[in-house]
Parts: structure tokens; sequence; C-alpha cells
């Protein structure tokens, strides 16, 4: 109530109002709500959010109702039909705009009626006149009676041809029926209990209320099926007027003066009926209320019902009108509950009557409209915009967010929805556990699984495993993708590992839960039984596994499957972990399978020619049958291969290569050339082997060997140049042997001959050149002066250099090397040059360090 008085009040601000109201109704406008709405206020001081909106229907209202005044109206769901006291009737749309204007009596219109279609209208007024027309077609009905018409009503299907039937209510109730020529048949159903003043069509019943109470008439049987008697008889019923309204076909709400009637219409059973209707009425809800009713509509299974409030004046102590109150009802069999309670500050309230107060209802949109003689105020249920208008102002900035989520899963929008629960619903577990559940009601679980905590806060495990249950059931992958993603503390694994185990007896084969459980079963730190399904699946992660839970105890027996899976990974990481896993133990374990053990060994090999010795032996055999290729540097490099057992090898497979590499390895280098010669017959690689060898009977051998084979003499004369003076073969090359491209040959040896002349030429002029520089830099150096002073010190005496007193006479040596000597401290030389060398420089075997200055005084 509290929001709704305050928003009545915002919108009557907002309105510009009328100029010729008076002063006491333009407070109803004024920011600062009156004393009455204020006391409502304080009333309602509880945080509970208002149930309706409201609204004044403005634009063509506002300039009807400038000059006219409001007598009744009817809503359709396309558009509204108004009466006015000065006779007219205007069709609005639903934001009030005139559409159409009926100018249908100088008096005022007392009902207006519309069929379900919306296309036929009936209107009655207080001179008696009744017109009933087609607002989009040619057919009209005018009767004019002696006595005022308080209503009318159509029939709902009056559209078609067969139910061309409407009733008024006078001091009679008549049925018309359009008969036979068109001509309208009235029929009186019922008469004689004072003036009918309101009638409601619904269906085949018929419902009217007159001075005695309300009646329901079976149009099908004609039968009247009911009769409920007005309870206070003290009211007049002109200014207390009964209010009608069908929720449904069979359920009839009647409120007169402050009492409710709720009334359903049954069958009765064939054996009661003897010389009874076939249908009877209930009244299931009964209870009275605190205000009188001015009108009441049906909202779900409660109601809105209008009241008219009289209240004692605080200044005057006299009664007076008071602010209509707009009720939401929750009906008991024999009381109500008030679910909310609203004042509405509408124009003119001091003057109205009860009879003055109308209230209609949109039954699709659940609009109810509030009619007085100088306002329409529309009343709407408040949507999740409104709701969180209302949040705002109360400051309940939590259930903002939670009205935020309500509102995106209402519109679908699932995955929004789990994500702003992030961000809303923060590090308060009670709320992630409710929007959980919620999430579960309506079969979302999978939306919001990936936006629950995992650290700070934690749910309980029932959520997560609740969860997982749900992925299990209908999606592996995403089940898969959970238990990977999310920590295994945060779920109990035992449940899991079962669920997933039994599943695994339906689909055995499944790679996907096989994988999971293998998570599971390393989460709950049964790494064997984790290990046993990577390795039956070939994960790749099986190496991951062993390193990070050091499971190498548990892999002894199992390094053959590991090297069938990925032999490079699994060599690396038992070579990387000797300690963990021997390499006997690995070569032992391989025993069966030569090629994989050839792999290890080969790479261990590669790491340190010396860790695996024991087996070179072995790994001639394995190079030989898996990996020819690596056998001449296996070879080369080893120094523990036994090379007897590898020449025997390699001779019986007939590796020559190897085979010459071993034999030359051995000493037996003519035997190696021999067998280049006569088994390859390679005479660049025969040339080769020679130079390396750099033996000269082996270059005479290959001499001998190559003089009758002139293609072998053509590689001897372009190679040997450098090696062997080329004169020893040519001397020896029969006359007349045709050598191919001798010439060519010979030439090569003339060019490399003047090459090596003009290297040494060379050579020898850049030495000179380099020895000339040296020499002048030399004697430049030793021409520059030495510096002497009280600082140095005799390199034999070790005294200083300079005498402390400058008068007396000295003789002082300085040698080259800049190693100073008093004269009289160096020895005498035994030989007849003149030059003298220094001791130190020449017992250090430095050179000489001849003398370059000797000073005297």
């Amino acid at each position: 109530m509290t929001a709704a008085g305050r928003a009545m009040a915002e919108a009557a601000e907002k309105e510009s109002g009328y100029n010729e109201e008076s002063t006491d109704e333009s407070e109803c406008f004024a920011p600062t709500l009156p004393t009455e709405v204020q006391h409502l206020v304080k009333e309602d001081e509880s945080e509970e959010e208002p149930k309706l909106k409201y609204e004044r229907l403005s634009n063509g209202v506002t300039e009807i109702l400038q000059k006219d005044a409001a007598s009744c109206m009817t809503v359709h769901e396309k558009f509204l039909a108004l009466g006015t006291h000065y006779g007219k009737v205007y069709l609005l749309d639903v934001q009030g705009n005139i559409t159409q204007k009926f100018d249908v009596s100088p008096v005022k219109i007392n009902q207006i009626s519309l069929d379900e279609s919306g296309e036929h209208m009936g209107v009655c007024s207080e001179d008696g006149k009744v017109q009933v027309f087609g607002l989009y077609s040619a057919e009209e009905f005018h009767e004019t009676f002696d006595c005022p018409i308080k209503i009318v009503a159509v029939h709902p299907h009056f559209v078609r041809s067969h139910f061309k039937q409407f009733v008024t209510g006078g001091k009679k109730l008549l049925l018309y029926e359009r008969g036979w020529m068109n001509r309208w048949k009235p029929s009186v159903l019922h008469e004689g209990e004072g003036n009918i003043r309101n009638i409601k069509w619904r269906g085949h019943l018929i419902a009217w209320a007159n001075n005695m109470g309300v009646k329901i008439l079976d149009m099908i049987s004609k039968q009247r099926i009911t009769n409920v008697p007005r309870d206070d008889i003290s009211l007049r019923p002109d200014m207390y007027p009964c209010s009608l309204c069908w929720k449904d076909n069979l359920t009839l709400i009647i409120g007169w003066g402050n009492s409710v009637k709720i009334c359903s219409v049954k069958e009765r059973h064939a054996s009661e009926m003897r010389d009874l209707p076939n249908r009877y009425v209930e009244i299931v809800f009964q209870f009275d209320t605190e205000f009188y009713i001015s009108g009441l509509a049906p909202l779900c299974d409660q109601l809105v019902i209008l009241s008219y409030v009289k209240e004692i004046s605080e200044k005057t102590e006299v009664e007076c009108c008071a602010r209509p109150r707009l009720d939401i009802v929750q009906p008991l069999p024999e009381s109500c509950e008030e679910i909310s309670s609203d004042a509405l500050t509408v124009r003119g309230f001091q003057e109205n009557e009860c009879r003055d107060y109308h209230l209609e209802y949109s039954e699709g949109e659940s609009l109810f409209y509030i009619i007085s003689p100088r306002d329409v105020v529309v009343a709407k249920e408040r949507d999740q915009d409104d709701h969180i208008d209302w949040l705002l102002e109360k400051k309940k900035y939590e259930d903002i967010g939670l009205a935020y989520i309500n509102h995106l899963v209402e519109k679908g929008e699932y995955d929004l929805a789990a994500r702003k629960c992030q961000k809303i619903l923060g590090k308060n577990t009670e709320l992630w556990e409710f929007e959980v559940y919620k999430f579960k009601e309506i079969g979302q679980l999978k939306a919001i699984s990936r936006y629950l905590p995992r650290r700070d806060p934690i749910l309980k495990p029932l959520i997560y495993e609740m969860v997982l249950h749900e992925f299990l059931e209908s999606d592996y992958e995403g089940f898969a993708t959970l238990i990977k993603e999310w920590p295994g503390d945060l779920y109990n694994n035992t449940i899991i590992v079962q669920a997933v185990v039994d599943h695994l007896k339906k689909d055995p084969q499944n790679r996907t839960l096989l994988r999971t459980l293998a998570e599971l079963y390393t989460y709950d730190q049964r790494y064997g039984r984790a290990l046993e399904i990577y390795l039956t699946l070939r994960h790749k992660d099986v190496f991951q596994l062993i390193h990070k839970h050091n499971l190498f105890s548990s892999i002894r027996d199992k390094i053959v499957l590991l090297m069938d899976f990925d032999s490079e990974k699994a060599v690396d990481m038992l070579l990387d972990n000797e300690d963990k896993i021997s390499i006997d133990r690995v070569v032992e374990e391989l025993e069966n399978r030569p090629e994989l053990q050839h792999v290890y060994l080969h790479k261990l090999f590669k790491r340190d020619h010396h860790k695996g010795q024991r087996y070179h032996e072995k790994q001639i055999s394995l190079y030989a049958e898996y990996d020819r290729p690596n056998l001449l540097p296996f070879l080369r490099d080893s120094t523990h291969c036994p090379l007897e057992k590898a020449l025997e090898i390699c001779q019986q497979r007939n590796f020559v290569e190897e085979t010459v590499y071993l034999l030359s390895r051995m000493g037996n280098s003519r035997s190696a050339l021999k067998m280049i010669m006569e088994e390859l017959q390679d005479v660049d690689k025969a040339i080769e082997f020679a130079k390396e060898q750099d033996d000269g009977e082996l270059w005479e051998d290959l001499i001998l060997y190559s003089i009758d084979k002139p293609p072998f003499i053509t590689g001897l004369l372009n190679n040997i140049g450098t090696h062997v003076d080329p004169i020893l073969l040519i001397h020896r090359i029969k006359e007349g042997m045709e050598i191919p491209n001798l010439r060519d040959s010979l030439v090569k040896i003339l060019q490399d001959y003047n090459l090596q002349i003009l290297l040494r030429e060379g050579c020898k002029k850049i030495l000179v050149a380099d020895s000339l520089s040296l020499l002048k830099k030399m004697h430049r150096t030793q021409m520059k002066g030495v510096l002497v002073d009280e600082e140095n010190i005799c390199e034999s005496c070790l005294s200083p250099i300079l005498p402390s007193d400058a008068s007396k006479s000295f003789n002082v040596v300085v040698f080259h090397c800049r190693h100073m000597f008093h004269k009289e401290c160096l020895p005498v030389s035994n030989t007849v040059s003149s030059v003298q060398f220094c001791n130190i420089c020449s017992a250090k075997h430095r050179g000489p360090g001849s003398t370059i200055l000797e000073m005297k005084k």
C-alpha cells in the first residue's frame, strides 16, 4: 500500500489537472501525501512489496472528463467503451485515445454491454432508451421504455445468428430474441422484486440482482436455479448496488454491502432431481469486508475488491468520504486474508458515493480499471522491472540480484542467469544452494554447473554430486570435463566412483568413462588402478601420472606396455629415473622384445658412452639387426666394444664399411685397403683411407693395385699430388695404356704444383714483411727511455737503485726487460763480448735481456 499510494500521488503530481478543480482537489496532486494517505503509509511500514501499480488513463479521457463525468465503462481486449452523464458513449484505445463517439441520449448512460467478439454493443440510459447495434454493421435495435433502464446485457456470442439475444433490467427482466423476419420478440424472465440493477451473462447462465437478492437463470432449461438473498436489507440498493462477476462459466462472485459470496454452479445428481432444476448453486466462500463494496474482480485464486470508505474527519469530527481502497484478498471458507491494500487518490473522491465507483477488468492481461465520475485509474500487476525498482528504493541490493536472476530464468536465458549467479550470490552458500535447487527444478543443472564455486565458498558435497549425476545420466563428455576441472575434495569420491562403475557395467568399452574413472582413482590415490586404465587406453597422461605420483615401483613389470605405447617418452622417463628403475632391470624386462631393447640401449649410449658398457657386445647384434645406419658410429664411439666379436658379426653379414673400419682399428690397414679396392671398388674411398692412415706402404699397395686399372689411375692422378710424388705413378704406367682424361689429370697435377709454388712464394713474402715490421717495432721500443726514480730497486741487492744522497756518485745498469742493477752488483762476464745480459731473464729462459742503458755519475 505504501508504494501504491506514493505512486498515485506521484502520478497526480505529474498530471496538469483540471483548470476548474477546487483547491481541495488540487491537494491530491501535491508531492506531500495527504494526512489520510500518510496514515496508511505508516500502517504499512513493513517491508512488504506492493502487488499492483497504478496510472491514470489520460489522453482522450482527460478531455472527456474535463466537460463530462463518467457513469460506466466496459472493457474489451481490443478497446474500452466509456459512458458519461451527458449521454455520450466513447470508444477508446488502451491508452485512452478516442477512436469513436456515439450520442445516445441527453441523460446519463447507465450501462454498456459488449459481446465477446467486440463487434456488437448494447447501451441503456436513464431516460429508458435501449440500443443494441453493430459497431461494424448496420444491424441496430431501438426501444424506449417508460421507466429508467438500469442495465442491459447482450448475449456473449451475439455475433452468431442463432444467439441474437439480449436482456434489459428495469422493473422487469426482459429477454429480447430476434426471430422470424428479423423481428425482436420480448419475454419476461422475472418481475415483482423491485428494480433490476445489475446483470452478468456468461455462457448459458444469466445472473441478475434486484432489491431482494441475486438470481441465476439457466438459459438452456429456462429455469431459475438459485436465489441468493441480500444480507443487509438496511442498505438502499440504489446507493449500495450489488456487484456481480463471473470468474469462469460456473463460478459467480457476489459483492453487496460489505458481504462477499463466491458461488459455484453444480450439476444435480439424477436421483435428486424430481421437480428440481438440473443445476444448483453452492456458496463455497462467504466473508465480510471492513468497507462497502463498489466492485470486484478475480485475480487467479484471489479477489480484487474496490471498496467505498467513510471515516470521521479529525478536524470536523463529521463522517466524510475517504479515498477508495483497492484490496487483494485470499478467500477462505468463512473469512479472508488480506494480501495488499492501497488507498487511491482519485479526483473528487470527497463527493463520491459507493454507487459512483465501478471496477472493470481485462481477463487476459490482469488489468483493473477503477472508474469514478471524474477519474479513470488503471491498476496492473507489477512486473520484474517494478520489483527491481522497489528493491532499489528499499536498498535491498541482494534481492535485486535474485530478482534479476529470476527474470532471466523466466525469459529462458539460463546460461546468462547462471553466469550472473557468480557476481550476485558471491560467497553466500545458502543462496547458492537455493539457486542450484531452482535450476534443478527447471531441468537446467547443466547451465549452472560451469559457474558453481569451487573455492571460497565451497557448497555442500551433495550439490556437486547432484550436478555430476545429472551429467552422468545424459552427457558423458560433460561429466568428464567437470571431473577434470573440479577439485576432488568437492564431492564424495567413493559415491561418484561407484556411479561410474555402474555405468561401465552397461558400456564397459566406453573410453570417456574409463578415462574419467582413472582420474577419479587418481584423486582417491588409487594410482595402481588408474595406471592400469591409462595403459589400457594408451592415454597420453600415463607418463605425467607416473612422474607426478612417483609410481615407478608400479611400472617395473609394465615397461613393455609403456614402450609399446610411446617408446620415445618411455625411454626418456626410464633414463631420467635410473635410480628408481635400474638399467639392468629394464634390459631384463625387454629381453623378449629385442627391438625395444635396442631402442633403450641406443638412447642410453647416446647419453653416456660408458654407462651401458656391459651391454656393448649385445648392442653389436642389435644394431646389425635393427639399426644398421648407426652401427658404424657406435663402433667408432664405443671404447668397450669387443672388436673381434664385432668383426665376426660384420663379416658374417658382409658389412663392408664396418669391416673396413674394424680391420683398420685392429691395425690390419692393408687388408682394409684391399677390401675397399676389391669389395667396394671405390678409388676415392681408397685414397681417402690412405690419406687417413698416412702410410707410405699403403700408397704403394694402392698404386700397385691401380696400375692396370685406367679408371683407378685417373683417380690417383687427380688426388695423389699433395701426398705422393706423381712421378712415381707416371713412371709405372705402361706405354700405350689408354687412360681416361689423362690430359686433364696431368694439367691438374701441373696446376697443383704451380699452386704450391705460388703458395710458398706468397708465404715467404708475408714472412719477410712481418719479420721486418717486427724488427722495426722492436727497435723503436728499445730506443725509448726508461724512467728510473727512488721507487726502483736493484734486483740483486734489493736496495734503492738511486742513492739517497744525490751528491754521491753511482753506476746503474738497466736492461731491456726493465730489470735494474747496481753496476757493482752485476757478476763479472766471462765472455769477450761487451754486451751484458740480465741474469734473471737468462735464468728463467726468457731471453738474454741485453742492456739498454748504463747510468753513471
